[in-house]
């Protein structure tokens, strides 16, 4: 692996990228906050007019040909039709000057959001966390099973060719190289998941009992709790998608913990007040797919960045082992 610019410097460069960005958005005097340095870099915006959250997003982050400018304009579309039609509490999109969704700076995309409050729980969840994620859940799942998304909108596909194919690119690595990065004893497991997958997913369709517009990465750090509120966050990876996987996402990080099973049947009966659960057959397999999705967005993002690639050796054996338990 070629030497990479230290994450300082790379934080140090694309902050200079978002304050020429914020300068096409209507923020009094901002001062910025540096949140994360992942699939996007994130900083916390405080002016004036209030504190928002400035994303600059990763180059190629929404598959092969397609504008991201496109695809987090329609994210954002979705965000406030859910502001609109809901009660939940998700990010407010701000609109640039020009009344633009997002705006280009240094050839990179950027977007910028309201601020939302609250604590997260992922540290020490209990089970009432995860009642109120999966009535939260339930809730998105009905907006969009009756919502029709406007003309141009586009977002990732979650099916078996993004899992387990070649259309995404992690830390501007092709997906199909990323499976060559991994080890040999987690190639394997992830080669079983893929021929599991590939006979569920056709089982399955994309008939809308199973399939719908989906958060795809609502895990409890994207959850911000105030009393008996939930407020959602990063919708980043939103597309269409089986309604278990997003079930199984906040399931998968705690999936080794003693009790597991009750975090889960919370989580399903806080679902199930406001919504008939999905087939929940395959979930267990849908959790072993969240393992693929992130050991190669793993594997292919320390390539780029050396926070990952100092990790990637623990996280690699990690997931073997919850994948021997799993399997």
């Amino acid at each position: 692996m070629p030497e990479l610019e230290s994450t300082r410097a790379q934080v140090a460069r694309i902050r200079r990228t978002g304050v020429r960005a914020l300068a096409d958005y209507p923020i009094d005097e901002p001062r910025l906050s540096f949140i994360a340095h992942g699939e996007n870099t994130t900083f916390r915006v405080d002016s004036r007019d209030g504190r928002f959250l400035l994303r600059v997003h990763r180059p190629n982050r929404h598959g092969p040909g397609v504008d991201s400018r496109v695809a987090v304009g329609s994210e954002l579309a979705w965000l406030t039709a859910l502001q609109a039609d809901t009660e939940l509490s998700v990010p407010t999109p701000v609109r640039t000057h020009g009344a633009e969704w997002t705006t280009v700076a240094d050839g990179l995309v950027c977007s910028v959001l309201g601020w939302q409050g609250g604590r997260m729980q992922a540290a020490n969840p209990r089970p009432v966390h995860f009642r109120r994620l999966g009535g939260v859940l339930a809730r998105l799942h009905d907006h969009a099973s009756g919502w029709v998304p406007p003309s141009g909108f586009v977002r990732m596909r979650w099916d078996w060719e993004t899992f387990f194919g070649n259309t995404m690119e992690y830390g501007g690595v092709a997906a199909a190289d990323c499976w060559d990065l991994l080890p040999a004893p987690v190639r394997a497991q992830f080669d079983e998941i893929a021929r599991r997958m590939r006979t569920v997913t056709a089982e399955l369709g994309s008939e809308p009992d199973a399939f719908g517009l989906i958060h795809a990465d609502l895990h409890l750090e994207n959850a911000l709790f105030d009393g008996d509120a939930v407020r959602l966050i990063d919708f980043d990876d939103c597309g269409f998608g089986y309604w278990l996987y997003d079930i199984a996402v906040p399931l998968w990080e705690y999936r080794s913990r003693p009790d597991h099973a009750e975090i889960r049947a919370a989580l399903l009966e806080g679902y199930g007040e406001h919504r008939e659960l999905p087939d929940l057959a395959h979930l267990d397999n849908f959790i072993a797919t969240r393992d693929v999705a992130f050991g190669l967005w793993f594997a292919g993002m320390a390539q780029v960045n050396p926070a990952f690639a100092a990790d990637l050796d623990k996280v690699m054996t990690s997931i073997q082992r919850a994948l021997d338990r799993l399997l």
